[in-house]
């Protein structure tokens, strides 16, 4: 499609020193992928953003008008062709597929370094011990939040709150441990201790009492429902524990 048959957009977005509206690149780079010539017109300073905005009645920017019709801001221009639009409060299981599925990744790389075979036992625990520290790192980005939500339905946090603090530490710890195969005796009894509690509290509040929770496995302010998530969680960290107890060569 030449330029004088493509379909034209103009794109009002902010573009000022201090700040580029990360939302009116990604809708200059949606119309361009949608075949439009785009009129790129910037918006250069506070004021002159506040001005475009109550003349066209608006609360937001980047807004793009397509045929002299205002289209809206990036969400709505993605509606506007059909895509899809993320739901900031829906149901999700996508960072725990991303933890899971890079960690597996990492034990593959690891387990061909150290023994030219991506396929071995060790790469198996690897998985395990990766996603022990790789989930605590998530948790420990904003122990606050984490500690609120693991208080819903921790056990022996309940009953003792300074252990919502202690367990990305402790889980860090254990996985750590068992990725180097080191202080058998102290990751062993960590790995078993945070894994036991925490899949049994998972079963009481959700399997028992037959509560919707949100999951603190990724940190406190994700959308993955509590329940089998974070019950296999807890299961790999026994299972690993066992593991590394019985078979402390690998």
């Amino acid at each position: 499609m030449t330029s004088a048959t493509a379909p034209r957009a103009t794109l009002y977005r902010m573009v000022m020193k201090k700040h580029v509206c990360p939302y009116g690149l990604k809708s200059k780079d949606l119309l361009r992928r949608r075949g439009f010539e785009v009129e790129d017109r910037w918006l250069r300073t506070r004021e002159e953003t506040d001005a475009f905005k109550a003349e066209q009645h608006v609360r937001t920017t980047p807004q793009t008008f397509i045929d002299g019709e205002r289209v809206g801001g990036y969400d709505d221009l993605r509606r506007h062709f059909g895509k899809a639009v993320a739901d900031p409060s829906a149901v999700t299981y996508k960072p725990v597929v991303a933890v899971f599925a890079v960690t597996a990744l990492m034990a593959l790389a690891a387990s061909y370094a150290a023994y030219g075979d991506p396929f071995t036992l060790r790469a198996a625990g690897w998985f395990i011990s990766f996603s022990m520290c790789v989930l605590a790192i998530l948790k420990l980005q904003n122990l606050e939040t984490f500690s609120s939500m693991f208080l819903g339905y921790d056990l022996l946090a309940q009953r003792w709150v300074p252990y919502a603090y202690v367990y990305p530490f402790a889980e860090a710890l254990a996985g750590l441990l068992m990725a180097a195969g080191a202080l058998i005796w102290l990751s062993v009894p960590v790995a078993l201790l945070i894994g036991g509690i925490g899949a049994v509290s998972v079963v009481k509040a959700v399997y028992l009492d037959r509560r919707e929770l949100k999951c603190a496995c990724v940190g406190g302010g994700s959308n993955v429902p509590l329940g089998f998530v974070s019950l296999t969680e807890n299961l790999m960290m026994v299972a690993m524990a066992l593991w590394t107890l019985a078979m402390p060569h690998l």
